[in-house]
């Protein structure tokens, strides 16, 4: 069983930054095709944020680009999104999720990130 562990989020004020970690435990062995990270507001659609293949394609939704940056460790099973430039509209919770070549898609428990002053 593949388990998803989200670290790094937390309270920050805008213009801030932070660095969520996912780290796939105990299965690293598992080529992931995609990895990415999702955000879910309340009362809103969890929706993309970062994606990155494994050859190291991103994708970015509009409202991060020039602001976040996806990357990835092979070797770990890692996948890490670093924020910068943090307005409140991306208060969430987010999700990291990683897919494999045979189509099978994992996510984790979620970290919240909220921006406030």
């Amino acid at each position: 069983q593949v388990r998803l562990v989200e670290s790094g989020g937390g309270l920050v004020q805008p213009g801030g930054s932070l660095r969520l970690s996912c780290v796939a435990s105990k299965n690293n062995r598992i080529a992931f095709a995609a990895m990415g990270w999702y955000r879910q507001a309340p009362g809103k659609q969890r929706e993309l944020v970062a994606r990155i293949d494994r050859g190291g394609t991103t994708y970015y939704t509009d409202s991060v680009k020039g602001r976040f940056s996806i990357s990835r460790d092979h070797a770990m099973n890692t996948v890490n999104l670093q924020m910068n430039n943090l307005t409140p509209e991306d208060t969430a919770v987010y999700y990291c999720k990683a897919g494999t070549l045979g189509g099978d898609n994992f996510w984790g428990q979620g970290t919240q990130v909220t921006v406030s002053s």
